[in-house]
């Protein structure tokens, strides 16, 4: 108990150490150069020990369950034994990690769904857009991408494959539906690929993916365990800007063609 009790205030220790130079600049700027007090100092200073309280809280449930867990199922999926039981090392191929991949789409979707700044940006889409955004579409279609780009990345993991490849292909396509997808979406489907990689969905795929790595016969983790989240920032920008595209599409069905939809190139 005293092993867990110095764990966590060392947790907090450490996020108060890290938030307090965001601290020093807003303070630094309200006082220095706007020279004005800080308002309901009261209020703001309870609310900045709770953000750091949960922060601590947060990182520290990290350390002891989400990583843990991430690696413990990593490894088990991978495991000989698990994968193609009676086979030898050598005749396993990256058909028998099918399971591997139905995992890593399964936990890739649902840890956008509970993204927290993905839900920010969701909101905030729908009420700039009047409505014209859905916050739901907007997060399904951003949880499919990473759930895609996490099945790939597994894959690149069991095959060996270079990332670069991956990287040069998916942006490729990025750049092409840059071109012809409406332009009200563009900006959104970049800033979509940026806050997958926050609190919830970076932690797991580290995990997978070092799990992974560590398992995979031949692999190192150094080298093939990191670049899952890279495909999870990649991916989300082509299946927003494709959610968009097939909306317009539709629309453009149902009034017969006759409205023409906006798009990425110059008018």
């Amino acid at each position: 108990m005293n092993g867990f009790v110095l764990q966590l205030v060392d947790t907090f220790v450490g996020t108060l150490r890290d938030v307090a130079p965001i601290a020093l600049v807003l303070v630094g700027f309200q006082v220095g150069v706007l020279r004005r007090k800080v308002p309901h100092l009261k209020k703001v200073l309870i609310g900045s020990f709770y953000v750091v309280l949960g922060l601590a809280l947060f990182l520290f449930g990290l350390q002891e369950a989400l990583f843990p867990i991430g690696e413990m199922m990593a490894q088990s999926l991978t495991d000989p034994a698990f994968v193609a039981a009676g086979k030898p090392i050598g005749a396993i191929t990256w058909t028998d990690y099918y399971w591997t991949y139905i995992f890593a789409f399964a936990i890739g979707f649902a840890t956008t769904i509970a993204e927290p700044s993905l839900i920010a940006v969701a909101i905030k889409a729908r009420e700039v857009s009047a409505g014209g955004i859905t916050a739901w579409g907007l997060r399904i279609a951003v949880a499919i991408g990473v759930a895609l780009s996490l099945s790939v990345g597994t894959f690149r993991i069991v095959t060996g494959t270079p990332l670069y490849l991956y990287m040069i292909a998916g942006y490729a396509i990025v750049i092409v539906q840059t071109m012809f997808a409406p332009r009200m979406i563009v900006p959104l489907a970049y800033d979509s690929g940026g806050v997958t990689t926050s609190t919830v969905t970076v932690p797991l795929v580290a995990a997978l993916g070092l799990g992974l790595a560590s398992t995979v016969p031949g692999r190192s983790a150094l080298m093939d365990g990191f670049g899952l989240i890279a495909l999870a920032s990649l991916f989300p920008m082509i299946t927003v800007m494709g959610y968009a595209q097939i909306s317009a599409w539709r629309a453009g069905r149902g009034d017969g063609g006759k409205t023409p939809q906006p798009q990425g190139g110059p008018q």
